[in-house]
C-alpha cells in the first residue's frame, strides 16, 4: 500500500481501500463544488475517475475553485484537474474531457467511459441535471447532485435529503418540478436550508454569474459529496437504492441495498 494512503488505511482497513480502489466515479462539473469533490476523491484512494466539464479556468473562479490559480487561468478545467489528481495519486485512471452535457449528447458521451459506480453532479443547469438524472435513473446508476450553494453562508445548514423534501433552495425546487413531471424518484441531494442572502444584481450578467459565492461553500458542499460516496463505496455506509423511474412517493431516508 503506498504510504500516501496510510492514514487512510488506519480507519478503512486494507478492505475499504480496495473497494475505492477498484470503484469507479463520475464526477459531472469541475467548478466549486465539483473541483473540491474530485480533489477528495482522488485524495481518499478512488482507482478511477471520470471528469467532465464544458469550460475553462477564468480569474473570477480562483475564490472558490480547488483548480483556479493564476497559473491556470484560460486552462481547460477538466485537463488541469486530471493533472492534480495525477500528482495526487499517479496509480487512479482519469478521464478527462471538455463537453457540455445535454439531451442530445448525454448518453453518447458516458457511453465512451466505463460503468460508473457512482455519478457526482455538480453541475447548475437545470436542464443538464434533470438528463443525468434521468440517465442515472433508466440504467440504475447510483448518483448524487449538489444543489445551489450560491448567495449562501453557513455551511452547517447543509444536509441530504431527497429532491422532494427540500426547501429555501430555487434550484432544488427547480429540479423537484421537472423531476414529478417526468416521475423520476430517488434522487438524493446535498443542499442548504439557509435562506438565500439578498444581494444587489450588479450588471447584466447570467443568473449563474451574479449570485455571490463565499470562498468556503462550495468546496464544503464538494467535501461533502465526496465523503458521502467515499464512506459508501468502501462499505462504512449503506447505498441506497439507485435513482428509479416511477413507482411510490419517496421518503426522506432512501432504502438501502442488502
Amino acid at each position: 500500500m503506498p504510504e500516501r494512503f496510510a492514514r487512510l488505511e488506519l480507519i478503512l482497513g486494507k478492505e475499504g481501500l480496495s473497494k475505492l480502489a477498484s470503484s469507479t466515479v463520475m464526477v459531472v462539473g469541475l467548478g466549486g463544488v465539483g473541483s473540491s469533490c474530485a480533489e477528495a476523491l482522488a485524495r481518499g484512494g478512488v482507482g478511477t475517475l471520470i471528469l467532465l466539464d464544458r469550460d475553462v479556468v477564468e480569474e473570477s473562479n480562483i475564490n472558490r475553485q480547488a483548480l483556479a490559480f493564476v497559473s491556470t487561468v484560460g486552462k481547460v478545467k477538466a485537463e488541469v484537474m486530471a493533472d492534480m489528481v495525477a500528482d495526487i495519486n499517479p496509480d487512479c485512471v482519469t478521464h478527462a474531457q471538455q463537453v457540455y452535457i445535454n439531451r442530445d449528447n448525454l448518453a453518447s458521451v458516458f457511453a465512451q467511459f466505463p460503468r460508473p459506480d457512482y455519478v457526482i453532479d455538480c453541475i447548475d443547469v437545470v436542464a443538464s441535471k434533470i438528463e443525468i438524472a434521468q440517465w442515472c435513473a433508466e440504467n440504475g446508476v447510483h448518483l448524487l447532485a449538489s444543489m445551489g450553494g450560491g448567495n449562501k453562508l453557513d455551511p452547517s445548514k447543509l444536509t441530504f435529503a431527497k429532491v422532494n423534501k427540500t426547501e429555501y433552495c430555487p434550484l432544488a425546487k427547480a429540479i423537484r418540478l421537472v423531476c414529478m413531471r417526468r416521475r423520476i424518484r430517488g434522487l438524493e441531494v446535498l443542499y442548504s436550508t439557509e435562506v438565500p442572502v439578498a444581494i444587489a444584481n450588479k450588471g447584466n450578467g447570467t443568473k449563474a454569474e451574479t449570485l455571490g459565492t463565499m470562498s468556503y461553500m462550495p468546496p464544503i458542499m464538494g467535501q461533502m459529496l465526496a465523503g458521502k460516496v467515499l464512506r459508501r463505496l468502501a462499505g462504512l455506509e449503506k447505498i441506497p437504492l439507485a435513482p428509479r423511474i416511477g413507482g411510490p412517493a419517496d421518503a426522506n431516508q432512501p432504502p438501502t441495498e442488502s
